[in-house]
Parts: C-alpha cells; structure tokens; sequence
C-alpha cells in the first residue's frame, strides 16, 4: 500500500500553516485520499491525479514538492528528500498504471485499425518507459511510508487544534466519535488500555482481515465488525502492545514505551478536549432555540404566543444594538490599534538606528583592535592565519556547492523522468482525440449522406404530388415544408457535441472567401435541390478530410520556395488550400506577367480625370456580379468600388478590348483570393492577354466561337452517345457552354470547385476549361441519358453544373480518365475552325453587301 504521513499546506485565513495528514492511494479511481490520522474511517479530501502533474523545487526546501491539478495546485512535505522522491516515482508509476489501463473507447467499425494502432502503441510505451533511467529507483523509507508508519505516532504539531480541519467538522465529528467509541471496546472491563490479549489475531483469519482491511481503505467505510477487526490491528500495530511487551525483557525499555504511549494519549486528548468545547457551544446554542420553539408551540393562547414572539424581537433587537456598540467598540480598537502600530513602527525605526549605531561602533572597535594585533603580532604568522582561515571558508563554500550541484542534479532528474511521461500521456490522448474526430466526421458524413437519400426521394415525391390522393399529398407537402424549415449550421452543431476543426465540419453559411454554401434558388421546386447539395458537399468534405485533405496541406506546408516541376503541377490540380492559395496565385502571375511599378494608380487617376466609353455599361454589371457571394451581394459591399477602379483601370490599360461582358467575375473571383486592388488587377491582366488566345474578348467573340466547335469536336470523341443523344434531340451544348469559356465557369460550379479548377487553370492555361467542361458531361452522363425530351433536357442543362458535389471525383475524370489531352491538338484544331470561321464570315460579308446593294437598286 502507498500510505504514510505527509505535511500538507493549509490556507487559514491569510495565513499558511503546515497540517499533518495521513495520505493513501486509492487505486480504483486514481486518487490521492488524506485523513486527520491514519485511525480516522473518513477522508477530508482527495487529490484527482489522472490529469495531474508533479513538480519539486529544491529552493522551496527539503522534501517539498507539489501536485498540480487543474484545479489547484497542493504542495505536500515529506520528512526527508528521500520520502519525497519515493512518494513522487510512486505516484508516477501509479498514474501511468492507472491512465494505460483504463479502456478509453471501443475498436469497431471503421475504427479498429485506428484502435489497433493506438493499444499497439500504448504497449510498446510501456517497455519504453521501463526502460528509461531517468532517476534510479528509491528504496523504501519504512519508517515514513507503509502500513507500518500507521502504527508510529503521527508528527506533532504546535497546538492540539491547529491539525484539525476546520473546513470538515462534520468528518472531524464522525472520525472522533469512531475513535472513541473503538477506544471504549478495545479497554475492556479492567481499564487496562494496554492489555491486547483478548484481540490477538487468529493465523487462519489473516487472508480474510487483509481483504477486508482493502476494501475499508477503499471505499471509505465500514461495519462494526469490520471497525473492530481494524481498531483491533491499529491497537495492535500502532502502540508498541503485549507482542513487544513479551519481547522486552528489560524492564527500562517497557517504562520507555509506556512512557511514549501516555504522550501520544494526551495530545489526543487535548485535540478532543478542544473539539468538545466546540460541540458544547454548538448544542447549547441548539438547546436554547430549542426551549424556544416549544414554549412557542406549548402556548396555549395567541397572546401568548404573541408575548413570546414581542420578547424574541426584543431580544434581536437588544443584540442587534449590543452588535452595533461591538462594531463601534471594534472600529475604536481598530483606531487604537493603528496608532499603536504606528507608534511601535517608530520604536523599531529608533531600535534600528540605536542599533546601527552600536553596529558601527563595534565596527570602529574591532578596527582599532585588528589593527593593533597587527602592529604587535609577526606579519609572517599573521599572513598564515588568514590564509588557513580563508582556505577553510572556501573549502566550506566548496562542500555547500556540491550539496547543491547534488540536489539540482536530482530534481532535474525527476523532471525529466515527468516531462517524458506527460508528454507520452499527452500523445496516447491525442491519438484517442483524432480516432474519436475520425469517426465523428464519418458519422456526421453518413448522417449527411441518409439526409440527402431522403431529401431526393422527398424531392421525388414533390415530382409526383399531382398524382396522388389528397391525403398523401398534404402529408408530402408537410413533410417538404419541415425538411426546408432544417437550418443545416444548427444540424451540424447538434451532431458534434465538442469543436471540430472548422475545415473539418463547415457549418457556417459562407464559405471562407463568402459564397453561399447552400445556394438560394429563386424557383420553389428548388429548394429541397439545395439541401440536396449542401448535404452532399458537407458529406464529400467530411469524407475525405484525413484520407485526402490533411496530408494534401502536410505536402503544402513541407514546400518552400515555389519552382515549376511535376510534383508542383500535381499538387495544384489537387487544389491548393485556403491559407496557400494566395500566395501561389500571386507566383503564378508574376511569373508570366511582370507588374510595372506605380502603373495601375497612373490608370486609376486617368479614370477619375476621362470618363472611358464603356463606364456606363461597367456601372450595369456590377450589381449582377456574385450574386452568391455576401462581399457583392449589397450595392454597398466593400468590394463593390474596388471591382469598379479593376476594371476601368483595365478598360484603360488594354483600349482593343476595353470591357467585355464577363471580365467583371474574373476580376472579382481575383479579388476574393488576392484581397489587393493591384494585385487582382494583375491577374486579370494576365488572363486575358497571356492565358486566353487572342480575340477572346474581342468584339465579334470570334476565338470564343472557335473553341465551342473546338469542344464539339473533342465531345464527340470523347463522349460519342452522349453527343449522338444530342445530335438526336437537337441539342447545341454552346448555348450552355460558351459562357463556361468566356468567365471559366463563375457563377456554374459551388465555389470548392470552382476555386480548385481556377487553381489549374492559372498554372496550365486554357486546356484546363476543355477538360473539366468534358469532365462535367462525364461527370452528369448516364442522368442526361435518361432524359428523351429537348425541353427537358435543356431545363436539366441550366442548373446540372451546381448538382456535382464531388470535386475529388471530377478532378479525377477531368485530368485521368480523359486523357490523352495534348496541347498541340488543340492549337491544330483551333487554328482549322477559326480558318473555316473566318470563311463563312467573309462569304457572309460578302451576302450582306449583295443585299444591301440590291436594296439600293430597287429604291425606297
């Protein structure tokens, strides 16, 4: 058992004082109990030391050390540096045992391997921490430690009642009466205190009192049968009784005993005398309020009763002004004291300077002496008196220094030996946590994803309402209305009791850079179609956040200098993170597009002097940009007039183009990322002149048209029965695809996407758009299939790009599955349509003209 007496330090009032206390080890729950006396039945307190740390400080003084808990902190003093280094490596050990033994949380399901990986770990911890000699193992301090320091005397203390616990009279009332009630027994009939010999111990009921004597210690109670069989051990073991009277035979030895025994029963009773006074004042407080409410109850009339309660308000009256003259007699005492304080302060000051004084005289004293015992003694031999005198002190100071270099090595030992094991605890907590936040997130993503299946069949059923009974198209109409009240952040919330990562569980209703992260479709029918995808995201994030994301950002963050190579490349078409992403894109730009210093405010002001043609049609699309996004959403949003300076310093910059329609969302996506006016104004700069060909954004469009036939060409190898369905219905996918071209599909993907093929796109240029536009009719193929009607088929067109969820996926078909994609076909191709564009355009310049010069000939 780790039990014995340690010094506890007690806060009384606003004064320390050091408290005797017996202390054992609870081993079932991990905590430290501590007792008045090691015969007391009922703790006054415990110490919780699962989540405590120790610590020892050799300039506190010897044998002192502390346990810190979260709570508060206990400094604890053991009688001899070696007590207190065995009392902290046991309590290490203990806590190690206890917090590797527990069984945290259970290993099924998706979990085991995790669970597997964590108890392997936790075991092979253990031979580690075996065998690491951070400190040497202390030997035992029997005398201060054990079952056996129960039976010396505890350590006395100054006064009789300064060991008690005045913070537990209630647990002091019990212990004491316990302790009475035992001593009265174990008397017996011929008041002998020491005769022992009708309890001595059977050899065959040994087995049995050790148990039972666990089981006291550790559930803090017990029957009186077990407080006999306890006292009887106590008596026994803890006075020097009949076992050691029969092996003394010399009878100096016995007076001596019997000597320490009447020592220690007198400072008990002195202890008990002074609790007893306590408890007479207390019942005869009890007692008359008691006499009180009987002669109260007793009376037989109500005047009585009222005369009774006249005298009681007379009486709290009378002390009422009794404790108002004790108040003012206190503050004149309070007075008195002061100036005696103050008057003894004075007296000090005055003893000091007498003593300083003589100080100083004995000084001038000694001077004088040392002087002429110098004047009449030999300098040699004066010389070799102060020699020895100084070697002796340095050899003393010498001595002192290895003490401490000794005990400093120690505690530097111990300290070691607890960092190492907390920092250990630590990391087995923290595998626990990250195994717990992996199952939550897959937990929270199936709770997603059965959320989805039934908003879809919900959704379905909205579909089918014509025709079904009345009854049960009310109770869909309920059910649809219930499902659309849902807030999703309080959903989210409710299922993950304690905080997640925010990238790992996204609650919020805008993402980081502000969209919206559940769409707001203006169409009714729509509605359930946007819980539909916010669920879906959500579940895809939750999903792949550890298998996915995680190590993506551990890869990002391992990188320094950014240079173009194959690992870069497949990095970003993974998709850069948030807090990477801008300053990636900066590189990105400067690396194609150098910024000429001072260039963009030269443009500003020109603005603001000459107000440029395409002004007024800058002021009408500014309003309809971002609509989903909460920075552009309001006319009054901040970044409503940086938007406006990017792109009239552009229209001034590059006066071919000017402004054309669209070029508002590629600079506001930049300005989202980048943050900067001047920067964003860059990146738009570099889209449109280095990685989008020449016209793009020309008047007559003519390279936009050419890539949609580029597109056509590339779907119909790539997806022949998709482009044949399309042939077949008459279907013109440009209708739907050229604005994914002209604004690289703003406002057509959900932003996590949207962001990750900007990502790509920025680094690889415009066979970005062609493969993740092939990869969006991959992505949606087998649905469109299905669908045998034009009208339909183009309403499923509008709005099919805001259904994908799944980024990881379509990154996959887009950059895997399409492959091969070479560059040099798609310049062959672009440049033979714009050829056979070109030429229509001029044959039907050329049909124009004819016309109008027709027209001229015939007159009005």
């Amino acid at each position: 058992k780790l039990c014995g007496y340690l010094n506890k330090l007690g806060i009384k009032g606003p004064i320390k004082t050091w408290k005797s206390r017996w202390f054992f080890y609870d081993e079932n729950k991990c905590r430290l109990l501590y007792y008045r006396t090691a015969q007391d039945i009922n703790p006054l307190g415990s110490i919780d030391l699962s989540s405590a740390s120790f610590d020892c400080k050799m300039e506190n003084g010897e044998g002192v050390f502390e346990i810190r808990t979260p709570s508060r902190a206990f400094t604890l003093k053991a009688i001899s540096k070696q007590a207190m280094m065995y009392w902290l490596q046991q309590l290490q050990m203990r806590r190690w045992e206890f917090c590797n033994t527990q069984s945290r949380f259970p290993s099924n399901g998706i979990l085991s391997c995790s669970f597997a990986f964590v108890s392997c770990f936790v075991f092979t911890f253990v031979d580690v921490v075996d065998n690491e000699d951070f400190l040497p193992l202390v030997k035992t301090p029997t005398e201060a430690v054990g079952l056996k320091a129960a039976s010396l005397p505890a350590p006395q203390t100054s006064t009789a009642l300064q060991n008690i616990s005045l913070k537990h009279p209630w647990t002091e009332i019990q212990n004491t009466v316990y302790n009475i009630c035992g001593s009265k027994q174990l008397w017996g009939n011929n008041g002998n205190v020491f005769s022992f010999d009708e309890f001595q111990e059977h050899p065959e009921n040994v087995d049995e009192e050790q148990e039972t004597e666990e089981g006291t210690l550790e559930d803090g109670r017990m029957g009186p049968r077990l407080n006999w069989i306890r006292k009887t051990r106590w008596m026994n073991s803890g006075f020097p009784g009949s076992e050691e009277l029969s092996r003394e035979k010399n009878s100096v030895d016995k007076v001596s005993v019997l000597q320490q025994q009447i020592l220690t029963l007198t400072e008990e009773v002195k202890s008990q005398k002074e609790l007893v006074k306590l408890l007479h004042k207390a019942l005869e407080a009890a007692q008359q309020e008691k006499r009180v409410s009987n002669m109260y109850l007793t009376a037989a009339e109500d005047k009585d009763r009222l005369e009774l309660v006249r005298h009681k308000v007379r009486q709290i009256a009378d002390l009422t002004s009794r404790l108002e003259a004790l108040e003012q007699e206190k503050k004149e005492l309070e007075q008195i004291l002061t100036l005696r304080d103050s008057h003894i302060q004075e007296l000090k000051e005055h003893v000091q300077l007498l003593m300083e004084k003589n100080h100083a005289k004995q000084e001038v004293i000694m001077t004088l002496t040392e002087q002429m015992a110098r004047e009449l003694s030999d300098p040699l031999q004066e010389a070799n008196t102060i020699t020895v005198e100084t070697l002796y002190k340095q050899q003393e100071e010498i001595e002192h220094l290895k003490d401490d270099i000794d005990a400093y090595k120690t505690q530097n030992q111990f300290l070691n030996s607890e960092i190492h094991q907390v920092t250990r605890l630590w990391t087995s907590v923290a595998e626990n946590e990250k195994a717990l936040l992996m199952k939550c997130a897959c937990l929270q993503a199936r709770n997603c994803q059965m959320e989805s299946k039934y908003l879809t069949v919900l959704r379905k059923l909205q579909d089918a309402v014509p025709g079904l009974p009345n009854s049960h198209a009310e109770l869909v109409k309920n059910l649809i209305q219930e499902a659309l009240q849902w807030d999703v952040k309080e959903e989210a919330e409710e299922a993950l009791s304690f905080e997640l990562n925010t990238a790992l569980c996204p609650s919020s209703e805008y993402d980081e850079y502000g969209f919206m992260t559940v769409p707001d479709y203006e169409i009714e029918d729509w509605k359930l179609l946007a819980k539909i995808q916010a669920l879906e995201i959500k579940s895809n994030k939750l999903r792949s956040q550890e298998i996915v994301e995680k190590p993506l950002r551990d890869r990002w963050n391992s990188i320094g200098e950014l240079n173009p190579c194959a690992e870069l490349k497949s990095l970003i078409r993974s998709g850069i993170p948030v807090e990477h992403r801008q300053r990636v894109w900066r590189w990105m730009v400067s690396r194609h597009c150098s910024p000429v210093p001072g260039h963009y405010q030269r443009l500003l002001e020109q603005s603001r002097s000459t107000e440029h043609p395409a002004c007024r049609q800058i002021e009408l699309d500014l309003p309809r940009t971002l609509t989903n996004n909460k920075h552009f959403s309001s006319p009054t949003s901040q970044l409503i007039p940086r938007l406006r300076r990017v792109l009239l310093a552009f229209s001034w910059h590059n006066p071919a183009i000017g402004y054309c329609q669209g070029l508002n969302r590629l600079a506001a996506v930049a300005l989202l990322v980048l943050e900067d006016e001047e920067s964003a104004f860059w990146c738009l700069v570099y889209i449109v002149e280095n990685l989008m060909p020449a016209d793009y954004y020309s008047d007559t469009l003519i390279t936009s048209q050419v890539d949609q036939r580029v597109f056509k060409d590339f779907l119909s190898e790539k997806l022949p029965r998709l482009m044949a369905h399309f042939e077949q219905y008459q279907i013109d996918v440009s209708l739907i695809t050229f604005n994914w071209f002209l604004v690289a599909f703003v406002d057509s993907l959900v932003s996590d996407i949207l962001l990750r093929v900007w990502d790509a796109f920025l680094y690889e240029g415009t066979k970005v758009i062609f493969r993740y536009a092939l990869a969006i009719f991959k992505y949606n193929e087998e649905e469109i299939l299905r669908i045998h009607d034009s009208v339909e088929i183009y309403q499923y067109l509008r709005f099919f790009t805001r259904m994908i969820t799944d980024g990881r996926k379509l990154m996959n078909i887009a950059f895997n599955d399409l492959n091969p994609f070479p560059m040099k076909l798609l310049r062959n191709r672009r440049s033979t349509h714009r050829e056979e564009l070109q030429a229509e355009l001029c044959e039907l310049e050329q049909i124009k003209a004819a016309y109008v010069k027709e027209r001229a000939e015939q007159g009005p």
